[in-house]
This record gives structure tokens, sequence and C-alpha cells, in this order.
């Protein structure tokens, strides 16, 4: 099959335009603006998904057309000639047990992370449609700020389901379901870090699972700031189609005293650092809390780590943190 034109500028360069679409659906008009014409129409049935709780194999697209037929899901929409506020016709239901539908995305994370995701890495990283959409972010995201940066500071981004905390084990209180050593690791990490939470759930939820942690209030450390799903971007990957992913571009763009050379990302789920794989860290997932507190000691590995890194290293892309279990500071330490 022949490759579709794509629209470029006179120096060559693909040109990339922000799309506004709505989409009509049970009565109802959806503004949809996250699009650009470099997205595929996977990328519009995921972001559709998002506002519509439709899922993307239930979506029938009346009018959206490419030669004559339904238009592929690989196909990119710069090929569709799609008008400003192009109405879009769907037909299609919600599952019947819609609060089982909301939880879908937890369940496919439990699927999905483990899947390698290095061949990708670069293809996703450096794609103009995605760093435009980074963009885009910074200028419209609004950070709510907790706690003002530090000078001299390094950033330590954290997610909570999992990394910090098992959220689906039954407990009687949110201590019972901690991942041991949370208090001593952000205390001593906060030394040297400036640290923000990121966590693929709605800021209501971080905010009341920060709260029963005894993370928001607590006297030895601070948090800078919360950043929840509506910071993520969508991203299309060969291997496993659209995904949500964590870009520390965002972060980045709005406090430029951080970067790549100064920023750690810890996450269970290493699809999250496709725009930036260089800056994170994969932990063991943290499940049935009720068993493994007992043993387990990631947190208390990753102070050590951390604080080696802070101490010894002036550029952190210089490190492989995959190895990070490995990362001997004696070899790096200048005198």
């Amino acid at each position: 099959m022949a490759a579709e034109p794509e629209p470029s500028t006179s120096k060559g360069v693909t040109e990339i335009r922000q799309l506004s679409i709505i989409i009509k659906w049970a009565g109802n008009e959806y503004p949809l603006t996250e699009l650009t014409d470099q997205d595929t129409v996977a990328v519009l049935r995921h972001e559709i998904f998002k506002l519509t709780q439709v899922r993307p194999e239930r979506q029938k697209l009346i009018n959206l057309r490419y030669k004559g037929k339904v238009a592929p899901d690989d196909t990119k929409l710069c090929v569709l000639d799609l008008k400003h506020n192009f109405k879009l016709m769907m037909v299609g239901s919600t599952e019947a047990a819609i609060e089982s539908a909301m939880q879908l995305p937890d369940d496919i994370a439990e699927v999905i992370d483990d899947f390698d995701v290095a061949e990708e890495e670069d293809l996703v990283e450096k794609s103009p449609v995605y760093l435009a959409k980074v963009q885009r972010r910074v200028r419209e995201y609004k950070i709510t700020e907790i706690n003002p940066p530090r000078e001299g500071k390094r950033l330590l981004v954290l997610d909570i389901d999992y990394t910090l905390f098992d959220h689906r084990s039954p407990a009687e209180n949110a201590s019972e379901l901690m991942r041991p050593y949370l208090h001593e690791f952000l205390e001593s990490c906060y030394k040297y870090y400036d640290i923000v939470i990121w966590s693929a759930t709605g800021m209501r939820w971080i905010e009341e699972k920060m709260k029963l942690l005894g993370v928001s209030n607590n006297p030895n450390y601070k948090i800078m700031f919360y950043l929840d799903s509506t910071a993520m971007i969508s991203v299309y990957t060969i291997e496993r189609g659209v995904l949500d992913v964590k870009p520390l571009g965002l972060i980045w763009g709005q406090y430029p005293q951080y970067s790549s050379k100064n920023t750690v990302m810890l996450d269970d789920i290493q699809r999250n650092f496709l725009m930036n794989p260089r800056s994170g860290i994969r932990v063991r997932p943290f499940r049935q809390a009720h068993i493994s507190r007992h043993t387990d000691k990631e947190l208390l590995k990753l102070t050590k780590y951390l604080i080696d890194l802070a101490r010894y290293c002036d550029d952190f892309d210089t490190v492989n943190h995959r190895k990070w279990q490995h990362y001997d500071p004696r070899k790096r330490r200048t005198q």
C-alpha cells in the first residue's frame, strides 16, 4: 500500500495542524480539541472513548470516510480533509455495567505494564506530533502549586497506585496498604529533591489518597504539586495501539530549572516513560500488601540510589536507570 501523503511546508518539514472536532452522539455534542492532523483514526477513537465511555470497538463513525469507505484505524487525519469544527456523527453504546467499564484502565494497566517498549521509545519520544501535544499541555494545563520549588534541588516524580500504595487490596485503613518505608523514603529524598506526585487518576482521588497516607501534611517533607490523568497525553504504538503516557516535558516547560539532567520518575508501569524513557525507573509493583509488606524493601533500596545519584551525579542523562540496583557512586565520584 502506498504511503499516505502528509502536509508539508516549503522546506519539506511536516506541518502539524491542530484539529477541532465535534462528536455528535446520543443527542449531545462533545467538543474534541486534543488532536492534530498527524494523529490517526485510532487515536481519535481513543479520545472519543475518554469523552463518552463508548469503547473504540463499539464506535461506528458514520461520516468519517476515506476513498469512499470507512476510514481504517491507521489512517492519518490529515488525509481526510476535515474542516474546522467538523461534526462527526457516532453510533455506539456504553457497556451495560458502566461502573465496571470505568475501572478498565486499571485492569488494562495490569496486563500491559510489563511489555518491552524499547523499540518504540525513539519513535514516540522524538515524534513531532507528540512533542506538539506536550507543548500544548505546557500552555494549557494549570499546575496548582502546593509548595514552591527550592533552588538547587533535583526533581523526583512519583506514581501512587502500586508504586507507593496497594489500591486494590481490602483494608480497614490506608496505612495497611502503604508501601513499607514510604515516609522515610520521602523524608530522605526531600533533602535533595523537590517532589511531585503524578497519578493516572482524578485529582480528587489523588488528594484523598495523599491525605489518608499522611503525605499531604507530613512535617518532615513537602510535596510541590500533584498532576492527574488530564496532564497525560495519548500516543500510538505499533505493538500496543493507543496508550496514555506521562510526559515530563509538561513540568520542564513550566519549570525550566528542571530537565532530563536532574529529573527522575518512579512508576510501576514502564509505558508511562515512553516520552522520557531515560528518566524513568520502573519499580516492582506493590501488590497483596498484607503479605508483601513484611518483606518489601523497594523504597529502602531506592532511597540509597536516589541519594547517591543526587550527591555524586551532575547529569542524570549519563546514567542508565534500568541498572539502578547496580549503581556504584565510587566509579563516578569526583575528588
